[in-house]
């Protein structure tokens, strides 16, 4: 779809430029900004063609998200992608996390799962997707599954409707190396570019007969097994973090990794 046919601009109208299909935001010392789908959605797919900046980007989060934190503020639910700035030389981090019911509100439980990028993300526009379905979420790279999140319980699960979003922002205090690095505005500016857009899926509006979308040719979902042998591939090649595999986590606050 189209920019206008499925988003709006959400905050920094300034810092934004539509053309085409496509969108260009951009962070500088005043603003950021950010667009937020027309609909929200209970289950569907979700993806975007993104181009990132490159050299210096330490402290700059370049995002494609879902979220309900306007109609739940303090107990809201989130699944994003996110790409984290980084410092010359060094690759970006991709960053996907789900937060389920105020997790990410206050004292935060975060379920992040990082990746480095087989390719150059500055170098060309690449297609980043989130598959959510009422039993599963999977993350795309080009339509290779890098993590699949299981529903295991309604307590670790995003149910209610939730819509889409992207924006560019400063959070020099955690994106780069814990908050190592910081924005740096003398490269600003920082600059994000979104096209390609799909959204499919059932809305909040859709009847109850709408069926979820399948991430494989599987109706009932799940991955293939090729597909699966792709995601063993990445997590075993590019995954720099699970938040499973991290003994200074409380793992009693995020049962699912409890197998």
């Amino acid at each position: 779809m189209s920019f206008y046919q499925g988003y709006r601009n959400l905050w920094g109208p300034g810092h934004q430029n539509v053309d085409n299909n496509g969108i260009t935001i951009w962070l500088d010392r005043n603003s950021g900004s950010g667009f937020k789908s027309v609909k929200p959605f209970r289950s569907g797919y979700f993806g975007a063609s993104i181009k990132l900046q490159p050299g210096y980007t330490a402290g700059v989060i370049t995002a494609f998200y879902l979220s309900n934190n306007e109609a739940h503020p303090g107990f809201h639910d989130e699944v994003d992608i996110e790409f984290l700035g980084t410092t010359f030389g060094k690759p970006y981090t991709l960053q996907t996390n789900v937060y389920v019911r105020g997790s990410g509100d206050g004292r935060i439980i975060g379920r992040e799962m990082k990746f480095h990028l087989w390719f150059d993300p500055t170098q060309d526009f690449h297609h980043y997707a989130i598959l959510w379905s009422p039993k599963e979420i999977i993350f795309f790279v080009d339509d290779v599954p890098i993590r699949r999140y299981p529903r295991k319980s309604a307590t670790t699960f995003p149910l209610r409707p939730m819509w889409v979003y992207g924006s560019i922002w400063d959070a020099s205090s955690w994106a780069t190396e814990d908050g190592k690095y910081k924005a740096d505005y003398r490269y600003q500016p920082f600059v994000g570019k979104f096209t390609n857009f799909k959204a499919s899926g059932c809305t909040a509006y859709s009847p109850a007969w709408c069926r979820p979308v399948s991430a494989s040719p599987y109706r009932s979902g799940g991955l293939t097994g090729q597909q699966n042998r792709a995601m063993q591939w990445v997590q075993s090649n590019y995954m720099v973090y699970d938040y499973c595999g991290d003994y200074k986590r409380d793992h009693s606050l995020t049962p699912e990794c409890w197998r």
